[in-house]
C-alpha cells in the first residue's frame, strides 16, 4: 500500500538509511554495492569520451578522419611514395691544360719580350716621356700602354738588357718571360691578341 503522508515517507527513508548500520554484514554489503555502481558509471563515461563527436566512432589510425587511411589506393600501388631517383649529370669534358712545357714557348713571344725590355730601360738623357712611350708602342697592348703613360722613364734603374729572354711559364695564349738587366730581372707577360699578334700586357720585377 503506497505511503501518502510526509511523516510516513520520512519514516521510510529513515529506515532505508539506518538499515546498513544495524549490523556489520549489512554495512559491508552496502559498501560493495556502492563501489560497483560507481565503477559502472565511470566506465560508461570513459567509453563515451573515446567516441568522435561528429561520427560517434573511436578516433585513431583506423578512423575515417585520418586522411592517410581514407585516401584511395590503386591496386598494386606501394603503400609509401617512392623517392625519385637522382638524375645523373652528363660527363664533364676534360679541360685543356693551363700550363704547357717551357719548350713550347713561341719564338715570337720571346722576341717581343726582348724588344720590349730593350725599349723599357732608362733612355738616354734628354729623351722625353712621349718619345720613350713611342718606343714601346709596337710591342705593348693599347690598354697597358695607357698604364705606362704615367711612368717617368728617368726613374727606371736599369739602363740595358744583359741576357737572353727565358720563358718561365707557358700557356696556350700567354707566356711569362724573364729578361735580365744590369739592375734587376724583368718578368714580362706577353699575350696573344689575335689581331696584333703577341704583345706585352704587364711586367713585374724580381
Amino acid at each position: 500500500m503506497p505511503i501518502r503522508s510526509p511523516r510516513g515517507r520520512a519514516a521510510a527513508y529513515r529506515g532505508i538509511w539506518q538499515w546498513p548500520l544495524q549490523s556489520p554484514a549489512r554495512l559491508v554489503i552496502t559498501v560493495i554495492v556502492v563501489v560497483a555502481v560507481a565503477g559502472g558509471v565511470s566506465f560508461g563515461v570513459t567509453s563515451l569520451a573515446g567516441r568522435s563527436p561528429e561520427r560517434g566512432l573511436l578516433t585513431g589510425p583506423e578512423s575515417p578522419s585520418n586522411p592517410a587511411s581514407s585516401a584511395p589506393r590503386l591496386p598494386g600501388s606501394p603503400a609509401v611514395p617512392l623517392t625519385p631517383a637522382p638524375t645523373a649529370l652528363p660527363p664533364v669534358p676534360e679541360l685543356e691544360p693551363k700550363n704547357l712545357p717551357l719548350s713550347q714557348a713561341p719564338a715570337a713571344a720571346l722576341s717581343v719580350a726582348a724588344r720590349w725590355s730593350a725599349a723599357w730601360v732608362r733612355p738616354p738623357a734628354g729623351t722625353t716621356a712621349d718619345e720613350w712611350l713611342d718606343g714601346l708602342r709596337s710591342t705593348t697592348t693599347d690598354e697597358y700602354l695607357g698604364v705606362l703613360s704615367g711612368v717617368d722613364p728617368g726613374n727606371i734603374p736599369a739602363t740595358r738588357v744583359t741576357g737572353e729572354p727565358r720563358a718561365v711559364r707557358v700557356s696556350p695564349r700567354s707566356v711569362q718571360v724573364e729578361v735580365p738587366t744590369d739592375a734587376l730581372t724583368l718578368l714580362v707577360l706577353v699575350v696573344d691578341t689575335d689581331t696584333e699578334g703577341w704583345r706585352v700586357a704587364g711586367y713585374d720585377r724580381t
